[in-house]
Protein backbone atom coordinates (compact mmCIF):
# COMPACT_ATOMS: atom_id res chain seq x y z
CA UNK A 1 0.00 0.00 0.00
CA UNK A 2 0.98 3.63 -0.37
CA UNK A 3 2.82 5.20 2.51
CA UNK A 4 2.71 8.83 3.55
CA UNK A 5 6.04 10.45 4.39
CA UNK A 6 6.13 12.14 7.79
CA UNK A 7 8.03 15.42 8.35
CA UNK A 8 11.28 15.12 10.33
CA UNK A 9 11.17 15.93 14.03
CA UNK A 10 12.82 19.15 15.14
CA UNK A 11 15.08 19.42 18.12
CA UNK A 12 14.32 21.90 20.89
CA UNK A 13 14.45 22.46 24.63
CA UNK A 14 13.21 19.61 26.73
CA UNK A 15 9.59 19.80 27.78
CA UNK A 16 8.72 22.25 24.99
CA UNK A 17 7.62 21.31 21.53
CA UNK A 18 9.07 23.26 18.62
CA UNK A 19 6.09 22.45 16.39
CA UNK A 20 3.86 25.44 15.76
CA UNK A 21 0.12 25.32 16.26
CA UNK A 22 -1.56 24.39 12.98
CA UNK A 23 -3.33 27.27 11.32
CA UNK A 24 -4.36 28.56 7.93
CA UNK A 25 -1.61 28.84 5.33
CA UNK A 26 0.02 32.25 4.99
CA UNK A 27 -1.62 32.96 1.64
CA UNK A 28 -5.12 31.99 2.69
CA UNK A 29 -7.69 34.75 2.35
CA UNK A 30 -9.32 35.96 5.58
CA UNK A 31 -13.13 36.12 5.52
CA UNK A 32 -14.49 39.63 5.07
CA UNK A 33 -16.50 41.44 7.73
CA UNK A 34 -19.85 41.11 5.87
CA UNK A 35 -19.35 37.39 5.40
CA UNK A 36 -18.51 37.02 9.12
CA UNK A 37 -21.70 38.92 10.00
CA UNK A 38 -23.73 36.77 7.60
CA UNK A 39 -22.27 33.64 9.14
CA UNK A 40 -23.18 34.88 12.62
CA UNK A 41 -26.72 35.71 11.56
CA UNK A 42 -27.04 32.37 9.74
CA UNK A 43 -26.22 30.53 12.95
CA UNK A 44 -29.20 32.22 14.60
CA UNK A 45 -31.63 30.97 11.99
CA UNK A 46 -33.99 33.04 9.82
CA UNK A 47 -36.73 33.71 12.46
CA UNK A 48 -34.18 34.39 15.20
CA UNK A 49 -32.22 36.82 13.00
CA UNK A 50 -35.37 38.71 12.02
CA UNK A 51 -36.54 38.97 15.63
CA UNK A 52 -33.09 40.10 16.77
CA UNK A 53 -33.07 42.97 14.26
CA UNK A 54 -36.67 43.87 15.13
CA UNK A 55 -35.94 43.98 18.86
CA UNK A 56 -32.72 45.99 18.38
CA UNK A 57 -34.36 48.65 16.18
CA UNK A 58 -37.29 48.88 18.49
CA UNK A 59 -34.91 49.74 21.31
CA UNK A 60 -32.86 52.37 19.48
CA UNK A 61 -35.49 54.20 17.38
CA UNK A 62 -36.52 57.52 18.95
CA UNK A 63 -39.76 57.65 20.95
CA UNK A 64 -41.08 60.57 18.91
CA UNK A 65 -41.12 58.77 15.60
CA UNK A 66 -44.73 59.83 14.84
CA UNK A 67 -46.18 57.50 17.31
CA UNK A 68 -45.53 54.08 18.74
CA UNK A 69 -47.11 52.28 15.74
CA UNK A 70 -44.54 53.79 13.35
CA UNK A 71 -41.68 52.53 15.48
CA UNK A 72 -43.12 49.01 15.44
CA UNK A 73 -43.72 49.16 11.67
CA UNK A 74 -40.17 50.25 10.84
CA UNK A 75 -38.66 47.62 13.15
CA UNK A 76 -40.87 44.84 11.77
CA UNK A 77 -40.09 45.79 8.16
CA UNK A 78 -36.35 45.81 8.84
CA UNK A 79 -36.55 42.50 10.67
CA UNK A 80 -38.47 40.88 7.82
CA UNK A 81 -36.00 42.24 5.28
CA UNK A 82 -33.02 40.90 7.22
CA UNK A 83 -34.77 37.54 7.61
CA UNK A 84 -35.33 37.37 3.84
CA UNK A 85 -31.70 38.22 3.18
CA UNK A 86 -30.50 35.55 5.61
CA UNK A 87 -32.85 32.97 4.02
CA UNK A 88 -31.64 33.82 0.51
CA UNK A 89 -28.00 33.67 1.63
CA UNK A 90 -28.52 30.28 3.24
CA UNK A 91 -30.21 28.99 0.07
CA UNK A 92 -27.26 30.28 -1.99
CA UNK A 93 -24.77 28.51 0.28
CA UNK A 94 -26.74 25.25 0.01
CA UNK A 95 -26.83 25.54 -3.78
CA UNK A 96 -23.08 26.12 -3.91
CA UNK A 97 -22.45 23.12 -1.66
CA UNK A 98 -24.63 20.93 -3.87
CA UNK A 99 -22.69 22.03 -6.96
CA UNK A 100 -19.35 21.02 -5.49
CA UNK A 101 -18.02 17.58 -6.50
CA UNK A 102 -18.59 14.85 -3.91
CA UNK A 103 -15.81 14.20 -1.46
CA UNK A 104 -13.48 11.45 -2.70
CA UNK A 105 -13.87 8.08 -1.01
CA UNK A 106 -11.44 7.13 1.68
CA UNK A 107 -8.14 5.73 0.50
CA UNK A 108 -7.04 2.16 1.04
CA UNK A 109 -6.57 0.99 4.57
CA UNK A 110 -2.90 1.07 5.46
CA UNK A 111 -1.34 -2.34 6.07
CA UNK A 112 -0.60 -3.31 9.66
CA UNK A 113 2.67 -2.15 11.17
CA UNK A 114 5.54 -4.29 10.01
CA UNK A 115 3.92 -5.45 6.77
CA UNK A 116 5.54 -4.60 3.46
CA UNK A 117 4.45 -1.61 1.42
CA UNK A 118 3.52 -2.08 -2.22
CA UNK A 119 6.93 -0.88 -3.52
CA UNK A 120 8.69 -3.27 -1.15
CA UNK A 121 6.39 -6.08 -2.23
CA UNK A 122 7.15 -5.35 -5.90
CA UNK A 123 10.86 -5.41 -5.16
CA UNK A 124 10.41 -8.82 -3.58
CA UNK A 125 8.57 -10.08 -6.64
CA UNK A 126 11.35 -8.86 -8.91
CA UNK A 127 13.99 -10.63 -6.83
CA UNK A 128 11.90 -13.80 -6.98
CA UNK A 129 11.72 -13.47 -10.75
CA UNK A 130 15.51 -13.12 -10.88
CA UNK A 131 16.03 -16.19 -8.72
CA UNK A 132 13.56 -18.22 -10.76
CA UNK A 133 14.92 -17.16 -14.16
CA UNK A 134 16.40 -20.03 -16.11
CA UNK A 135 18.83 -19.70 -19.02
CA UNK A 136 19.53 -22.83 -21.04
CA UNK A 137 21.05 -23.59 -24.42
CA UNK A 138 18.82 -25.84 -26.53
CA UNK A 139 20.24 -27.37 -29.72
CA UNK A 140 18.35 -26.08 -32.71
CA UNK A 141 16.69 -23.25 -30.80
CA UNK A 142 19.57 -21.33 -29.25
CA UNK A 143 19.61 -19.77 -25.78
CA UNK A 144 16.30 -19.68 -23.94
CA UNK A 145 15.74 -17.11 -21.17
CA UNK A 146 12.51 -17.49 -19.28
CA UNK A 147 10.61 -19.34 -16.62
CA UNK A 148 9.02 -22.74 -16.15
CA UNK A 149 5.57 -23.02 -14.65
CA UNK A 150 6.69 -22.28 -11.07
CA UNK A 151 9.29 -20.02 -9.52
CA UNK A 152 10.31 -22.92 -7.26
CA UNK A 153 11.39 -25.34 -10.01
CA UNK A 154 14.32 -23.50 -11.58
CA UNK A 155 17.13 -25.38 -9.80
CA UNK A 156 18.73 -27.18 -11.50
CA UNK A 157 17.93 -25.15 -14.65
CA UNK A 158 14.81 -26.48 -16.32
CA UNK A 159 13.42 -25.79 -19.75
CA UNK A 160 11.38 -22.55 -19.92
CA UNK A 161 7.77 -23.05 -20.94
CA UNK A 162 5.66 -20.84 -23.18
CA UNK A 163 3.01 -20.39 -20.48
CA UNK A 164 5.41 -19.59 -17.64
CA UNK A 165 7.55 -17.30 -19.78
CA UNK A 166 4.53 -15.40 -21.12
CA UNK A 167 3.29 -14.64 -17.62
CA UNK A 168 6.83 -13.84 -16.50
CA UNK A 169 7.01 -11.27 -19.28
CA UNK A 170 3.66 -9.80 -18.21
CA UNK A 171 4.94 -9.59 -14.65
CA UNK A 172 8.21 -7.99 -15.71
CA UNK A 173 6.35 -5.31 -17.67
CA UNK A 174 4.19 -4.57 -14.62
CA UNK A 175 7.23 -4.24 -12.37
CA UNK A 176 9.17 -1.94 -14.75
CA UNK A 177 12.46 -2.55 -12.90
CA UNK A 178 15.14 0.12 -12.64
CA UNK A 179 17.89 -2.19 -13.85
CA UNK A 180 18.46 -4.55 -16.76
CA UNK A 181 19.29 -7.75 -14.93
CA UNK A 182 16.28 -9.28 -16.68
CA UNK A 183 15.94 -8.05 -20.24
CA UNK A 184 12.41 -8.09 -21.61
CA UNK A 185 13.76 -8.35 -25.16
CA UNK A 186 15.54 -11.63 -24.41
CA UNK A 187 12.40 -13.02 -22.78
CA UNK A 188 10.28 -12.04 -25.78
CA UNK A 189 12.81 -13.62 -28.14
CA UNK A 190 12.57 -16.83 -26.12
CA UNK A 191 8.82 -16.92 -26.68
CA UNK A 192 9.42 -16.77 -30.44
CA UNK A 193 11.93 -19.62 -30.14
CA UNK A 194 9.38 -21.71 -28.21
CA UNK A 195 6.94 -21.44 -31.09
CA UNK A 196 5.90 -24.85 -32.39
CA UNK A 197 6.99 -25.92 -35.91
CA UNK A 198 3.44 -25.71 -37.25
CA UNK A 199 2.77 -22.34 -35.60
CA UNK A 200 1.29 -21.39 -32.27
CA UNK A 201 2.19 -22.46 -28.74
CA UNK A 202 1.10 -25.12 -26.27
CA UNK A 203 1.44 -25.84 -22.57
CA UNK A 204 4.04 -28.31 -21.38
CA UNK A 205 1.43 -31.04 -20.89
CA UNK A 206 -0.32 -30.57 -24.23
CA UNK A 207 2.06 -32.30 -26.58
CA UNK A 208 3.26 -30.97 -29.92
CA UNK A 209 0.03 -29.38 -31.16
CA UNK A 210 -0.82 -25.71 -30.62
CA UNK A 211 -3.76 -24.79 -28.43
CA UNK A 212 -5.71 -21.51 -28.71
CA UNK A 213 -5.65 -20.51 -25.02
CA UNK A 214 -1.85 -20.75 -24.73
CA UNK A 215 -1.29 -19.18 -28.16
CA UNK A 216 -3.50 -16.20 -27.28
CA UNK A 217 -1.74 -15.78 -23.91
CA UNK A 218 1.67 -15.67 -25.59
CA UNK A 219 0.45 -13.32 -28.30
CA UNK A 220 -0.95 -10.95 -25.68
CA UNK A 221 2.39 -10.84 -23.86
CA UNK A 222 4.35 -10.30 -27.09
CA UNK A 223 2.01 -7.54 -28.25
CA UNK A 224 2.28 -5.81 -24.89
CA UNK A 225 6.08 -6.01 -25.12
CA UNK A 226 5.98 -4.22 -28.48
CA UNK A 227 6.48 -7.10 -30.92
CA UNK A 228 6.39 -6.30 -34.64
CA UNK A 229 2.72 -6.46 -35.77
CA UNK A 230 3.83 -8.08 -39.03
CA UNK A 231 5.38 -10.96 -37.12
CA UNK A 232 2.29 -11.29 -34.93
CA UNK A 233 -0.11 -11.41 -37.86
CA UNK A 234 0.73 -14.95 -38.98
CA UNK A 235 0.37 -16.28 -35.43
CA UNK A 236 -2.89 -14.43 -34.93
CA UNK A 237 -4.27 -16.16 -38.00
CA UNK A 238 -3.04 -19.47 -36.58
CA UNK A 239 -4.86 -18.77 -33.31
CA UNK A 240 -8.06 -17.88 -35.17
CA UNK A 241 -7.84 -21.13 -37.14
CA UNK A 242 -7.57 -23.07 -33.88
CA UNK A 243 -10.98 -21.68 -32.90
CA UNK A 244 -12.76 -23.66 -35.62
CA UNK A 245 -15.51 -25.65 -33.86
CA UNK A 246 -14.58 -28.70 -35.90
CA UNK A 247 -11.03 -28.45 -34.58
CA UNK A 248 -11.63 -27.90 -30.85
CA UNK A 249 -15.17 -28.59 -29.66
CA UNK A 250 -14.16 -29.21 -26.01
CA UNK A 251 -12.19 -25.97 -25.87
CA UNK A 252 -15.03 -23.81 -27.17
CA UNK A 253 -17.33 -25.33 -24.54
CA UNK A 254 -14.96 -24.36 -21.71
CA UNK A 255 -15.13 -21.00 -19.92
CA UNK A 256 -11.41 -20.93 -19.13
CA UNK A 257 -10.42 -21.51 -22.76
CA UNK A 258 -12.84 -18.96 -24.23
CA UNK A 259 -12.03 -16.20 -21.73
CA UNK A 260 -8.27 -16.76 -22.11
CA UNK A 261 -8.43 -16.49 -25.90
CA UNK A 262 -10.72 -13.45 -25.75
CA UNK A 263 -8.41 -11.53 -23.40
CA UNK A 264 -5.28 -12.48 -25.35
CA UNK A 265 -6.68 -11.47 -28.73
CA UNK A 266 -8.00 -8.18 -27.36
CA UNK A 267 -4.36 -7.31 -26.60
CA UNK A 268 -2.78 -8.76 -29.72
CA UNK A 269 -5.44 -8.08 -32.37
CA UNK A 270 -8.28 -5.78 -31.26
CA UNK A 271 -9.62 -5.82 -34.83
CA UNK A 272 -9.82 -9.59 -35.11
CA UNK A 273 -13.17 -10.86 -36.47
CA UNK A 274 -12.91 -13.77 -34.04
CA UNK A 275 -13.52 -11.48 -31.06
CA UNK A 276 -17.20 -10.96 -31.81
CA UNK A 277 -17.78 -14.69 -32.24
CA UNK A 278 -15.98 -15.50 -29.02
CA UNK A 279 -18.01 -12.96 -27.09
CA UNK A 280 -21.24 -14.47 -28.41
CA UNK A 281 -20.08 -17.93 -27.30
CA UNK A 282 -19.40 -16.53 -23.83
CA UNK A 283 -22.67 -14.58 -23.59
CA UNK A 284 -24.70 -17.58 -24.76
CA UNK A 285 -22.88 -19.76 -22.26
CA UNK A 286 -24.22 -17.93 -19.19
CA UNK A 287 -26.83 -19.60 -17.00
CA UNK A 288 -29.33 -18.23 -14.47
CA UNK A 289 -28.78 -19.05 -10.80
CA UNK A 290 -32.00 -19.31 -8.73
CA UNK A 291 -29.91 -19.10 -5.57
CA UNK A 292 -28.82 -15.52 -6.33
CA UNK A 293 -31.81 -13.72 -7.71
CA UNK A 294 -31.76 -15.64 -11.01
CA UNK A 295 -28.77 -13.54 -12.09
CA UNK A 296 -26.80 -15.08 -14.93
CA UNK A 297 -23.37 -16.46 -14.14
CA UNK A 298 -20.84 -18.98 -15.45
CA UNK A 299 -19.40 -22.33 -14.45
CA UNK A 300 -16.42 -24.32 -15.64
CA UNK A 301 -18.42 -25.49 -18.67
CA UNK A 302 -20.44 -23.13 -20.80
CA UNK A 303 -24.19 -23.68 -20.87
CA UNK A 304 -24.72 -25.14 -24.34
CA UNK A 305 -28.21 -26.57 -23.92
CA UNK A 306 -26.90 -29.83 -22.45
CA UNK A 307 -27.56 -28.75 -18.85
CA UNK A 308 -26.79 -25.99 -16.39
CA UNK A 309 -23.21 -26.09 -15.08
CA UNK A 310 -22.59 -25.46 -11.40
CA UNK A 311 -22.07 -21.71 -10.78
CA UNK A 312 -18.49 -20.71 -10.03
CA UNK A 313 -17.25 -17.36 -8.72
CA UNK A 314 -13.85 -17.74 -10.38
CA UNK A 315 -15.36 -18.51 -13.79
CA UNK A 316 -18.00 -15.80 -13.46
CA UNK A 317 -15.30 -13.28 -12.57
CA UNK A 318 -13.19 -14.42 -15.55
CA UNK A 319 -16.19 -13.91 -17.84
CA UNK A 320 -16.99 -10.47 -16.39
CA UNK A 321 -13.39 -9.30 -16.90
CA UNK A 322 -13.31 -10.57 -20.50
CA UNK A 323 -16.71 -9.07 -21.38
CA UNK A 324 -15.82 -5.74 -19.77
CA UNK A 325 -12.65 -5.49 -21.85
CA UNK A 326 -14.50 -6.54 -24.98
CA UNK A 327 -17.13 -3.84 -24.38
CA UNK A 328 -14.45 -1.15 -24.28
CA UNK A 329 -12.91 -2.33 -27.55
CA UNK A 330 -15.95 -3.53 -29.53
CA UNK A 331 -18.85 -1.74 -27.87
CA UNK A 332 -21.86 -3.80 -26.84
CA UNK A 333 -25.60 -4.09 -27.45
CA UNK A 334 -28.30 -4.16 -24.78
CA UNK A 335 -28.32 -7.96 -24.48
CA UNK A 336 -24.56 -8.26 -24.11
CA UNK A 337 -24.54 -5.51 -21.53
CA UNK A 338 -27.37 -7.11 -19.56
CA UNK A 339 -25.54 -10.43 -19.33
CA UNK A 340 -22.29 -8.77 -18.27
CA UNK A 341 -24.05 -6.70 -15.61
CA UNK A 342 -25.91 -9.73 -14.28
CA UNK A 343 -22.54 -11.44 -13.81
CA UNK A 344 -21.43 -8.51 -11.65
CA UNK A 345 -24.65 -8.58 -9.64
CA UNK A 346 -24.24 -12.32 -9.12
CA UNK A 347 -20.81 -11.66 -7.59
CA UNK A 348 -22.16 -8.82 -5.41
CA UNK A 349 -24.92 -11.13 -4.16
CA UNK A 350 -22.35 -13.59 -2.84
CA UNK A 351 -21.77 -14.65 0.74
CA UNK A 352 -20.83 -12.03 3.30
CA UNK A 353 -17.06 -11.38 3.23
CA UNK A 354 -16.91 -11.58 7.02
CA UNK A 355 -18.26 -15.11 6.81
CA UNK A 356 -15.38 -16.33 4.68
CA UNK A 357 -17.59 -17.09 1.69
CA UNK A 358 -16.45 -19.67 -0.81
CA UNK A 359 -16.41 -17.07 -3.62
CA UNK A 360 -12.84 -16.22 -2.64
CA UNK A 361 -11.58 -19.79 -2.44
CA UNK A 362 -9.16 -21.18 -5.01
CA UNK A 363 -10.42 -23.93 -7.26
CA UNK A 364 -9.06 -26.35 -9.81
CA UNK A 365 -10.38 -28.03 -12.94
CA UNK A 366 -9.23 -30.35 -15.71
CA UNK A 367 -9.68 -29.53 -19.39
CA UNK A 368 -9.90 -32.78 -21.34
CA UNK A 369 -9.47 -33.00 -25.10
CA UNK A 370 -8.94 -35.89 -27.52
CA UNK A 371 -5.24 -36.34 -28.25
CA UNK A 372 -4.13 -34.74 -31.51
CA UNK A 373 -2.05 -37.72 -32.60
CA UNK A 374 -4.35 -40.39 -31.18
CA UNK A 375 -7.99 -39.36 -30.59
CA UNK A 376 -8.52 -42.48 -28.48
CA UNK A 377 -6.28 -40.99 -25.80
CA UNK A 378 -7.17 -37.81 -23.92
CA UNK A 379 -5.05 -34.75 -23.43
CA UNK A 380 -5.33 -33.42 -19.89
CA UNK A 381 -4.68 -29.82 -18.88
CA UNK A 382 -4.81 -29.03 -15.16
CA UNK A 383 -6.01 -25.47 -14.56
CA UNK A 384 -5.92 -23.67 -11.21
CA UNK A 385 -7.91 -20.51 -10.49
CA UNK A 386 -6.83 -17.80 -8.03
CA UNK A 387 -10.38 -17.16 -6.81
CA UNK A 388 -9.82 -13.99 -4.74
CA UNK A 389 -7.72 -12.37 -7.48
CA UNK A 390 -10.34 -12.99 -10.16
CA UNK A 391 -13.18 -11.69 -7.98
CA UNK A 392 -11.14 -8.57 -7.15
CA UNK A 393 -10.34 -7.95 -10.82
CA UNK A 394 -14.01 -8.29 -11.76
CA UNK A 395 -15.14 -5.92 -9.00
CA UNK A 396 -12.55 -3.33 -10.05
CA UNK A 397 -13.77 -3.33 -13.65
CA UNK A 398 -15.40 -0.15 -14.95
CA UNK A 399 -18.77 -1.85 -15.29
CA UNK A 400 -18.75 -3.17 -11.73
CA UNK A 401 -17.97 0.23 -10.25
CA UNK A 402 -20.79 1.79 -12.26
CA UNK A 403 -23.27 -0.83 -11.08
CA UNK A 404 -22.18 -0.33 -7.47
CA UNK A 405 -22.72 3.42 -7.78
CA UNK A 406 -26.11 3.07 -9.46
CA UNK A 407 -28.08 0.35 -7.74
CA UNK A 408 -26.05 -2.30 -5.91
CA UNK A 409 -24.76 -0.07 -3.15
CA UNK A 410 -21.24 1.23 -2.73
CA UNK A 411 -20.94 -0.23 0.78
CA UNK A 412 -21.59 -3.77 -0.45
CA UNK A 413 -19.14 -3.33 -3.32
CA UNK A 414 -16.44 -1.92 -1.04
CA UNK A 415 -16.89 -4.71 1.49
CA UNK A 416 -16.64 -7.44 -1.16
CA UNK A 417 -13.65 -5.80 -2.84
CA UNK A 418 -11.80 -5.18 0.43
CA UNK A 419 -12.25 -8.80 1.46
CA UNK A 420 -10.96 -10.06 -1.90
CA UNK A 421 -7.93 -7.75 -1.86
CA UNK A 422 -7.12 -8.70 1.74
CA UNK A 423 -7.22 -12.38 0.77
CA UNK A 424 -4.91 -11.73 -2.19
CA UNK A 425 -2.42 -9.85 -0.03
CA UNK A 426 -2.53 -12.47 2.68
CA UNK A 427 -1.53 -15.26 0.30
CA UNK A 428 1.88 -13.79 -0.50
CA UNK A 429 5.13 -13.67 1.39
CA UNK A 430 7.90 -11.36 0.27
CA UNK A 431 6.21 -10.73 -3.06
CA UNK A 432 5.77 -14.43 -3.89
CA UNK A 433 2.33 -16.02 -4.02
CA UNK A 434 2.05 -19.59 -2.87
CA UNK A 435 -0.50 -22.16 -3.99
CA UNK A 436 1.04 -24.92 -1.89
CA UNK A 437 4.43 -26.04 -0.62
CA UNK A 438 5.30 -28.35 -3.51
CA UNK A 439 7.76 -27.64 -6.36
CA UNK A 440 4.82 -26.36 -8.45
CA UNK A 441 3.44 -24.33 -5.57
CA UNK A 442 4.73 -20.88 -6.61
CA UNK A 443 3.20 -20.36 -10.08
CA UNK A 444 4.44 -17.42 -12.14
CA UNK A 445 0.88 -16.67 -13.27
CA UNK A 446 -0.25 -16.45 -9.63
CA UNK A 447 2.41 -13.85 -8.85
CA UNK A 448 1.29 -11.85 -11.88
CA UNK A 449 -2.38 -11.99 -10.92
CA UNK A 450 -1.74 -11.20 -7.27
CA UNK A 451 0.52 -8.25 -7.95
CA UNK A 452 -1.72 -6.83 -10.68
CA UNK A 453 -4.65 -6.84 -8.23
CA UNK A 454 -2.73 -4.95 -5.53
CA UNK A 455 -1.30 -2.52 -8.06
CA UNK A 456 -4.71 -1.82 -9.60
CA UNK A 457 -6.31 -1.40 -6.18
CA UNK A 458 -3.64 1.10 -5.08
CA UNK A 459 -4.02 3.12 -8.29
CA UNK A 460 -7.81 3.08 -8.07
CA UNK A 461 -7.87 4.21 -4.43
CA UNK A 462 -5.17 6.89 -4.78
CA UNK A 463 -6.30 10.51 -4.81
CA UNK A 464 -3.63 13.12 -5.72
Amino acid sequence: MLRQALPPRRSGPAGRSSARTPGPPPGAARPSAPSRLLTWLGRLGVPAAAFAVFQTLLGILPQGLTGEAARYCVAATAGAAVGAVVWLAAALLRARAAALPPAPPAGPVLPPAGSASLPELMDGTYEALRRGLTVVEVPGRGPLTGWPHSLAESRPPVHPTAFGTAYGLHLLLDLTPYDGRIRAGEVAETLWRLRLPGGGWAARSQGSGARPEVTATVLGALARAGADPRLLEAEIQCCEALLDPAHDVPGLANTYVVTSVLRGLLRASPGSPALGRLREVLVNGATADPGRGHHRCWGAALATGLGNPAPSAAHTARAVVALDRAARVLGEDARQRAVREEGVRWLLAGASPSGGGSDLDNCQEEVRRPGQQDPLHQELLSVRHFGAAWVARALMSDGARQIAAEDAGTAVWQAQLSAAVARVRGMQQGGVWRWDDGPMGHPVWMAYQGLSVLRRYALMAHRP
